[in-house]
């Protein structure tokens, strides 16, 4: 079992087809530590192992902020630099006293970056996102910043996350006219149960060569295939495993739960019968077969055995008729969008 390697977008770096998330590093839910330091590098070990050397974070993962870039950062302490592809993000509030602590001001940036460099124990990151379109800070002063950072060699590319087409079109645009380096990878909401939402995104970065890396790829966990339905009438109702996110975030219906969703799992789970695999391994081999752009899922992991079944996607062949029926499954017979 190990992952192969992409070219991410159209730059010259090559990075294993599956990036790992470090959200959880350092993360207190109701008071308890999800990661801590010694199973964050277990885990960095175990994808390593795998061929994996993409890893995502952000200044704002853990708590307090800056853990999650802590842990890599003392990970990566007794490594090689060179061998790994380290993404970041700015945008969110690291400093909740501090009036310019937040959004994507060039003060902002010009701290954060200084702070994630140090967290990370290294002289540049490889990729750099904006975690959010700041509506306050005009985009030329955002992208004339970042812009600086690349030109000091303190970043080698530039992402963004979490937005909408016509803002990514927009960036595009006012980095070409200013001759600014531009975004090569983005970071969306996507998954097989929510595609034709995101359309216009996705055939903007196929025309433009920009990567894409989906953070949620398995929703959450639903298309996971460990929820069942409580209700064949009400797509809201479910079961979920004790522990497992549904079981515990009351945002987690509104987010992956619907009629759409049901009818794209069950084809999800047909097709993982097909093939011998998981639903999870389905879902992710889904994405990373995406024929308009190049797709690397974001995957997070509580154990190795988690970290196995996801990496585990790389072995998975879905032919194109089987991709084509789940793109499909969230249609009804008339060809109109199950709802929500």
């Amino acid at each position: 079992m190990s992952l192969d390697y992409r070219r991410l977008g159209s730059t010259g770096t090559r990075v294993s087809e599956l990036c790992f998330g470090t959200w959880r590093f350092g993360r207190k839910s109701s008071g308890v530590l999800e990661t801590d330091e010694e199973e964050a590098h277990e885990l960095l070990d175990a994808f390593e192992e795998r061929g994996g050397n993409f890893i995502d974070t952000a200044n704002v993962y853990g708590n307090p902020n800056g853990t999650s870039e802590e842990y890599i950062g003392n990970w990566l302490a007794e490594r090689d630099r060179e061998d790994y592809v380290l993404a970041s993000k700015v945008y969110f509030p690291f400093d909740e006293d501090n009036p310019n602590g937040r959004g994507l001001s060039r003060t902002h940036i010009r701290n954060q970056i200084e702070g994630t460099l140090d967290r990370l124990d290294t002289d540049y990151l490889d990729l750099y996102y904006i975690h959010r379109w700041d509506e306050e800070t005009p985009i030329e002063e955002t992208l004339g910043a970042l812009n600086g950072l690349v030109e000091e060699g303190k970043v080698n590319y530039l992402g963004a996350s979490s937005m909408a087409s016509w803002q990514l079109t927009k960036a595009l645009w006012k980095s070409d006219v200013n001759d600014y380096a531009r975004f090569d990878v983005t970071q969306p909401l996507f998954h097989a149960g929510y595609y034709e939402d995101v359309k216009d995104y996705l055939d903007v970065c196929g025309d433009q060569d920009i990567a894409i890396c989906p953070y949620s790829p398995l929703a959450g966990g639903f298309l996971t295939g460990k929820y069942e339905r409580a209700d064949p009438d009400d797509p809201s109702k479910y079961v979920a495993p004790d522990g497992a996110r549904g079981s515990f975030d009351e945002r987690f219906e509104r987010f992956y739960v619907s009629e759409r969703g049901w009818k794209v799992l069950d084809e999800v789970r047909a097709v993982a019968d097909e093939v011998d695999a998981s639903p999870a391994q389905v879902a992710l081999r889904w994405l990373m077969d995406y024929p308009e752009a190049t797709v690397v899922p974001i995957v997070g992991a509580r154990t190795t055995d988690q970290l196995d079944e996801n990496v585990g996607a790389a072995d998975v062949d879905i032919s194109t008729d089987q991709w084509e029926r789940i793109t499909n499954a969230r249609y009804d017979e008339d060809g109109k969008r199950w709802g929500h």
